[in-house]
């Protein structure tokens, strides 16, 4: 399978902001392929296997609060990499992956990422073959 990237949606009243922490539309984005999952959203970046992925949701609207730039959920420590309230994709892995912090810890059993098509990275991370 051929990598396919699907680029984040970008809010314009949130645009300066995540640019402050180096997330611009050049610095974040998903990439699949058949093996791999790889998550770059400015200097963060979470990167797991395709066969980890558990489950697939798509989700929205958010509050602006609870998902602009990088976050931790405090409920079951979760990453959210949110560039837009619309709409995104909530992906559940088998095992807890490490991307927020350095070091590896938290190791986090799900993200969400506002990516400009959520139905269509949902319908790749469905895929048994990734796409």
């Amino acid at each position: 399978m051929t990598a396919q990237v699907f680029e984040f949606r970008f809010e314009s009243r949130f645009r300066w902001l995540l640019a402050l922490i180096g997330v611009r539309p050049g610095t974040a984005w998903v990439r699949l392929d058949s093996g791999e999952l790889l998550v770059r959203f400015g200097p963060w970046r979470l990167r797991t296997e395709r066969q980890n992925v558990a489950d697939v949701q798509r989700g929205g609207p958010y509050r602006w609060w609870r998902v602009i730039g990088p976050h931790l959920s405090g409920t079951d420590t979760g990453v959210t990499f949110g560039t837009t309230t619309a709409a995104g994709v909530c992906v559940r892995f088998v095992r807890p992956v490490p991307g927020l912090l350095p070091g590896g810890w938290p190791r986090h059993p799900g993200m969400t990422v506002t990516v400009a098509d959520p139905a269509d990275l949902a319908r790749a991370l469905a895929a048994p073959d990734g796409g």
